[in-house]
């Protein structure tokens, strides 16, 4: 549903913008690095009532799942566009670090939410999960600020940015939880 949502935000902003929102190179390792932070979900720990009983996946559910968090990691994809252009007025490196940083924090926190049916703070996701998302966090904002982000294009954000995404992932985060709550009461596997 990320890499769904982070495909429409790509093509809204590269029809809405004077630029393409991120270079093939930076898709690329946001794309790497969000596969890397997840390669560890099959040994994460699983609720104990989804143990009880066997589920087999459906493509109709999953489709659904895909359209109704796809647009919501756009929502706030578009919002860090609008931040970065009409509040920080952003260069076109520092509006793609912006995007590149917020895109991969979403994606990559969300499995905390929709890895469990019920309150993602009761279900404790395994060390290695935890370890592999913020691995790979913690690199892609090393990246922005060391050399190598100036080799891919990128332009540290203001720090202004960085303190106001960190509120914006907790609402995004706190929406998937209620969105979450209202998809699993009306859809089942």
């Amino acid at each position: 549903s990320s890499n769904f949502g982070n495909s429409l935000s790509m093509v809204g902003g590269s029809l809405l913008l004077p630029f393409l929102p991120a270079l093939p190179s930076q898709l690329l390792l946001n794309n790497l690095l969000y596969d890397l932070s997840e390669i560890t979900i099959p040994n994460d720990r699983v609720d104990a009532d989804a143990l009880i009983k066997p589920r087999r996946w459906q493509a109709g559910f999953i489709r659904r799942f895909m359209f109704t968090f796809g647009p919501l990691t756009s929502l706030y994809d578009f919002l860090t566009f609008f931040v970065m252009l009409h509040v920080f007025h952003a260069s076109e490196a520092r509006f793609q670090a912006g995007w590149f940083i917020e895109s991969l924090a979403v994606q990559t926190l969300v499995i905390f939410v929709v890895r469990t049916v019920g309150n993602p703070l009761k279900s404790r996701p395994s060390p290695l999960l935890l370890l592999s998302v913020g691995t790979c966090l913690a690199f892609a904002v090393g990246i922005i600020l060391s050399p190598l982000g100036n080799l891919l294009g990128l332009e540290p954000p203001p720090a202004p940015f960085l303190l106001l995404l960190v509120g914006m992932i907790v609402t995004y985060l706190c929406l998937v939880q209620l969105v979450k709550r209202w998809f699993f009461r009306h859809n089942t596997l």
